[in-house]
């Protein structure tokens, strides 16, 4: 006698069992069961189409009955719902929706495959008639035709998974004003939140308006107008609302049969997909599988995972022994310009289940471009990868433009046969400039990884850095100065990586030395050259451009950069006031600067260089395919006195519109320009202190800053050690009575035979205050220039070889030039 095979659900798990069925044999009856009106659609699809990227509403069904049914021989059975399973006798009962009658069906095997329904809790006023849910067709329809005929101009989308997010795409596609609520931290949960931060820097710079760590207290509808009030009191209007909050399994069948269910609803079944019933099986988004990486129990409710269980259920029916070996969760997201992919375990998880950083696991996180810099468009990417201790990979992100699911895919493949990061750099991989580097990223984070797991460098991790005590620690930045211009993380010293070789010195062995750059290469070059030296080093992973996305809150408005807005102030809000005679007629004759498939800071660089070639008012449009060139390129017209016009998207391109000179820096309205001078007379250490730090903070607050040093000032560029060089002996002994460097400053008062000066730098190391030395370093890192007066050093005897490197040298001319570009003058 034939087998009988019902299958309840259709979709991707039911449809696939079935078609394999038929495949293995011709002879099998098949029944499905669909209670909707669909078998087999794209649901993966669904906002496109409401977003109008998919055109045409018959492209998403991918199947229909009748041709199935024709194709297949398969009795399929649309609008009849299966209300109650008897497994004793085998029997199913089962609701024709059209004709509101029961019927029994008799089985052999039953396959369940009944999916999962979005979640919508009890808030008050959910049922509003300008709320909804997309699931399915039926759901499409309704939210299509309520945009279309109701002529949504804001909607508001709940929670931040897959389906919301590519709501919030869809319906900004269609012109819609959208904001999006989450009650979590952050959006996209696969993500870790250092990722997620660029995801969220992103749909802010779309003008998505961000709710996060805000839960929903209820809805009220007034005239078309749904007020959302959030938990913290926040009341946003929209024309309409999708729900996005979760989904749960439709396992109330399988609960009602006796079917053995985890917590959370989801249906427990073996390898071969068999429930606690053999005759019955189970696949989808209802069941519970092992997380292939953890061997732990999860629920991922995911198309391609779903299919392949189709294909090994029906393998099992027909007498084949096939086992499913759970799943990674590899998945990948458009948003916007965006592509967000993921495989295996993230570290919120890891540090969930009780797993420590350094010594349950390791990560790191590099920043490459999509394929060689030197052919057109490439993008960069951020990549992280997380293994164990044995270097054995556990998971992966990947969030950029161009090639984020490629990498991921790799990853992914080779994860399967547990692979390690040593593995990554074994592989050989396609290259070709359009297509990738020679070193592929993959490749390239299997040395990064291998660098870690072999202490070649050692790491120090963002989230940390508020953590840093400056009494163990000195945090270097060794980014070139056009780099620090645009940004640096407070407390940091600045000494360019190329310079570091000469500079070391200045930097104390008895600390540790927390390195950074812009994405983390330079910093681990920087580590070995001090590592080696004797210093004990740690990396910033992910360097400055990972840490400033790390830090930022983007609900909230100042932070954000919408690519709509021209002329933006210091609050990112449209700039009233600034080089209001530009016209569109001048933008259209703009010179053209492509700075696409630079990574930071290369595009500033080569709008720096090419700008001090132009006349002032020249217009330049910039193109550049670094997501933070905007934010760069403003901060760098702000410090240059050039005009920042306006910023715009041109498909996955950057632009920046920007003119030479147009910028008064001097907003207090006196005369003078952007320096700052300061003739330093004396040698007392307090003097000397407030000099170093009042240049410092100068150069922080972008001035030029000269150091005129004479007479006794010269004193503080003295070098610690005595120098053999050729004196007279009025000058030798001029040089003996004077104090030499820095450490033999004194106290101008309390200074009480020297105890005075030994308290005060041991209050000054009590309090984290940086050294004399250490100001000084910081500040020529800062560009601070230091000037001997050398009429002084000649009646002092002081020669140039016995001052400190850096030094210039020059006489009264120099440091009178230097006042008239200053509109701050101080003697000390």
């Amino acid at each position: 006698m034939d087998k009988k095979v019902l299958i309840v659900g259709g979709v991707a798990g039911g449809a696939t069992t079935a078609a394999r069925l038929r495949r293995l044999d011709e002879n099998v009856q098949i029944i499905i069961f669909e209670r909707g009106a669909y078998i087999s659609y794209a649901n993966c699809g669904l906002p496109y189409y409401i977003g109008g990227t998919i055109k045409d509403r018959d492209d998403l069904m991918v199947q229909t009955p009748e041709a199935m049914q024709t194709r297949f021989n398969i009795d399929i059975r649309t609008e009849n719902e299966v209300i109650a399973i008897d497994p004793a006798r085998k029997t199913v009962t089962v609701l024709d929706i059209k004709t509101s009658t029961k019927y029994e069906e008799s089985y052999d095997e039953l396959v369940l495959s009944t999916g999962s329904t979005p979640i919508k809790p009890p808030i008050p006023g959910i049922k509003s008639n300008n709320i909804f849910s997309l699931w399915n067709i039926p759901d499409t329809d309704r939210i299509k035709s309520y945009v279309t005929e109701h002529g949504i101009k804001k909607a508001t989308v709940i929670g931040g998974g897959f389906i919301g997010i590519e709501m919030v795409e869809n319906l900004h596609d269609l012109g819609i004003e959208v904001t999006l609520v989450e009650m979590a931290d952050q959006v996209m949960a696969p993500l870790d939140f250092e990722l997620a931060q660029l995801v969220h820097s992103h749909l802010s710079s779309m003008g998505v308006h961000l709710y996060l760590k805000n839960g929903v207290k209820d809805f009220h509808y007034d005239k078309g107008v749904t007020t959302v009030s959030l938990q913290d009191g926040t009341k946003i209007d929209a024309d309409m609302v999708i729900l996005s909050i979760g989904i749960s399994p439709n396992s109330e069948l399988a609960k009602a049969a006796g079917l053995e269910v985890n917590a959370r609803g989801g249906i427990v079944v073996d390898q071969h997909l068999r429930t606690s019933v053999p005759s019955i099986y189970a696949l989808g988004d209802v069941i519970e599988v092992d997380d292939y990486v953890t061997n732990s129990k999860t629920m991922i409710p995911l198309a391609g995972p779903a299919n392949k269980q189709g294909r090994i259920v029906a393998d099992n029916i027909c007498g084949r022994d096939s086992i499913y070996e759970g799943s990674q969760g590899t998945s990948v997201a458009k948003i916007f310009d965006l592509t967000v992919a993921t495989t295996g375990i993230n570290e919120k998880s890891l540090i969930s289940a009780g797993k420590k950083y350094g010594s349950d696991y390791m990560m790191t996180v590099i920043q490459p471009k999509s394929h060689a810099g030197y052919y057109p468009g490439s993008f960069p990417m951020t990549l992280k990868v997380i293994f164990d201790l044995d270097g054995k990979i556990l998971g992966a992100q990947n969030v950029g433009v161009d090639g984020i699911e490629k990498r991921i895919d790799v990853i992914a493949s080779v994860m399967r046969f547990g692979a390690t990061v040593y593995d990554l750099q074994r592989l050989e991989l396609a290259y070709a400039p359009p297509y990738s580097s020679a070193k592929d990223p993959v490749n390239m984070i299997g040395y990064a990884a291998e660098n870690i797991l072999n202490k070649d460098q050692d790491v120090y991790l963002w989230r940390d850095i508020d953590k840093l005590d400056p009494s163990q620690n000195i945090l270097l930045d060794v980014r070139e100065d056009i780099e620090v211009e645009l940004g640096i993380i407070d407390g940091a010293l600045h000494i360019p990586i190329n310079d570091l070789r000469d500079q070391m010195h200045t930097l104390s062995k008895d600390k540790t030395i927390v390195v950074y750059c812009a994405v983390g290469i330079r910093g681990y070059l920087a580590s070995r050259i001090l590592q080696q030296a004797g210093y004990t080093v740690k990396n910033l992973i992910g360097g400055y451009n990972l840490y400033k996305y790390f830090g930022k809150d983007y609900t909230n408005p100042n932070c954000v950069i919408d690519f709509k807005d021209q002329n933006l102030n210091d609050d990112g809000a449209p700039e009233k006031n600034i080089n209001t005679t530009i016209t569109s007629s001048k933008l259209s004759d703009a010179i053209l600067l492509d700075a696409c498939g630079l990574q930071c800071p290369g595009p500033i660089m080569k709008l720096n260089q090419t700008i001090t070639g132009l006349t002032d008012g020249d217009i330049l449009k910039v193109t550049a395919t670094d997501p933070g060139f905007v934010v760069d390129a403003k901060a760098w017209c702000k410090k240059t006195g050039n005009t920042f016009i306006k910023s715009d998207k041109e498909d996955k391109v950057y632009v920046a519109y920007v003119a030479k000179g147009g910028m008064k820096l001097n907003k207090s309205g006196s005369s003078g320009g952007n320096g700052s001078t300061m003739v330093i007379f004396s040698g007392d250490l307090d003097k000397a202190l407030a000099s170093m730090i009042i240049a410092n903070g100068a150069a922080a607050m972008g001035k030029d800053v000269t150091l005129f040093f004479t007479f006794w000032g010269l004193n503080i560029l003295r070098k610690h050690d005595k120098v053999q060089v050729k004196k007279s002996l009025i000058d030798t002994m001029f040089g003996k009575m004077m104090p030499r460097g820095t450490s033999k400053l004194k106290l101008s008062k309390m200074n009480m035979g020297g105890l005075g000066t030994s308290l005060m730098h041991h209050v000054m190391s009590s309090k984290n205050v940086n050294t004399m030395d250490e100001l000084i370093a910081s500040a020529m890192a800062s560009g601070v220039k230091f000037v001997a007066c050398t009429m002084s050093m000649d009646i002092m005897g002081i020669k140039a070889e016995e001052l400190i490197d850096g030094v210039e040298y020059g006489g009264v001319a120099a440091y009178l030039g230097a006042t008239e570009e200053s509109n701050h003058n101080l003697f000390i």
